[in-house]
């Protein structure tokens, strides 16, 4: 059985759960929110684009209205439900996102049922050949864009004044409202930046997958496993956290005989990580005590 296609797939896919890995980090980095309504609305803004694109809208302005849908979905939620989300746990607030992802899958089941699309992007139909398997365009940009959201984001974060006011904030909200950031608008701009990022990661992953807004919400699952893999800080360890789950979900789908268990993979790959840190952390408190 040739696997590169296989290997190549499973690459594509772990890049698009990166690139929505760091939209789900930054967010959470600063405002301490694990959005779970993050594949909800990228699901969201992929079906916009599928709609305008179906009402013979140019496909590049569908995309970018589409994105911008997952920004302002985003932006404002935090507009209403940030001053609230600021004042509970972090149990909460994830609890308050499932909320939004549920209203989203809502919506998007009432305007446009549970069947599946396809959302054929034009880059897609842009290929080039290798033995054993085929290249698209699209396959390319998503590697391409992962890695360049990685490094602008780490960048951003390490070496610019909005990247300083949101770690401060990440690191202590009152006191870096004391110092003088402006506190809702450093939130807003990560909720409008995490909406972009599911809006960019939900149209790539509709085109390589399938345009179906109940899978497309769920998607979250192998997403957060990819922030797990990251310990929820590492811009790093969640690329390459995404590779590795799309990698080996792929892998295990193409044996017949372990195909039924590709679901299960970012569960088992994101328990790993969590035994492991939870083990190097009693082994470090053993030797401290010692």
């Amino acid at each position: 059985m040739n696997v590169l296609p296989f290997i190549l797939a499973g690459l594509v896919i772990g890049s698009v759960y990166a690139l929505s890995g760091v939209g789900v980090l930054v967010l959470y980095r600063t405002t301490g929110v694990l959005n779970f309504a993050h594949g909800a609305i990228g699901g969201l803004s992929a079906m916009m684009a599928w709609q305008f694109i179906d009402s013979r809208m140019q496909p590049p302005v569908a995309i970018a209205l589409s994105i911008a849908t997952g920004a302002v979905v985003a932006l404002l939620f935090g507009v209403l439900a940030g001053p609230y989300l600021a004042r509970i746990d972090e149990l909460r607030k994830a609890t308050a996102t499932l909320g939004l992802a549920l209203v989203l899958l809502g919506i998007m089941l009432f305007a446009w049922n549970d069947k599946a699309r396809t959302l054929g992007l034009a880059t897609s139909k842009m290929a080039f050949s290798l033995p054993g398997a085929r290249v698209n365009l699209t396959q390319i940009i998503c590697l391409a864009l992962a890695l360049v959201v990685v490094v602008g984001t780490w960048f951003a974060l390490a070496h610019t004044s909005a990247g300083a006011s949101m770690r401060a904030l990440a690191s202590d909200r009152e006191l870096a409202a004391v110092l003088g950031t402006n506190v809702r608008a450093v939130e807003l701009t990560a909720w409008t930046i995490s909406g972009a990022i599911a809006g960019v990661s939900g149209i790539l992953l509709a085109d390589q997958t399938r345009l179906e807004p109940a899978f497309l919400t769920f998607l979250i699952i192998p997403i957060l496993a990819t922030v797990v893999v990251g310990r929820f800080r590492s811009l790093w360890l969640a690329l390459l956290g995404g590779l590795g789950i799309g990698l080996v979900q792929s892998l295990v789908s193409a044996n017949p005989a372990t195909s039924a268990f590709s679901t299960a993979v970012p569960f088992v790959i994101a328990t790993i990580v969590i035994l492991i840190a939870r083990r190097r952390r009693f082994i470090s408190i053993s030797v401290v005590r010692s």
